[in-house]
């Protein structure tokens, strides 16, 4: 069994992505007005990797999405966005997750059934 890396913000504040990582992303992808295809995620489609309002608005956003995922890997701090502190968390590739946060700050949790009074 694999792993799958994701993106967190490790601190108070929120996610959020520096210059430096907006610009490593658009010439890595090699296209640079590049927008996301709806067959690139694994949830439903977001229009943008820099919308950062929908990455924290989804239970996994586009957090595992591979640029992201190595933007983190090869800028390390310099890919924080203001109030951020970006981290890499692996999880088992089979398991069913999302992000949940407290003030901004994220933790990776598997996701469980849950029912509410209606």
């Amino acid at each position: 069994m694999g792993t799958r890396k994701v993106v967190i913000n490790a601190c108070y504040g929120g996610f959020g992505l520096s210059e430096d990582a907006k610009s490593w992303i658009r010439s890595t992808s090699q296209r640079p007005n590049f927008r996301w295809r709806q067959e690139d995620f694994y949830d439903p489609p977001v229009e943008s990797l820099f919308d950062e309002w929908r990455f924290s608005q989804t239970p996994t956003g586009l957090r595992d999405h591979w640029l992201l995922v190595q933007c983190v890997e090869a800028l390390r701090d310099k890919a924080n966005g203001d109030h951020a502190n970006l981290r890499i968390v692996e999880i088992p590739e089979d398991v069913a997750w999302k992000i949940e946060e407290y003030d901004g700050a994220e933790h990776v949790a598997e996701t469980h059934r849950t029912w509410h009074a209606g």
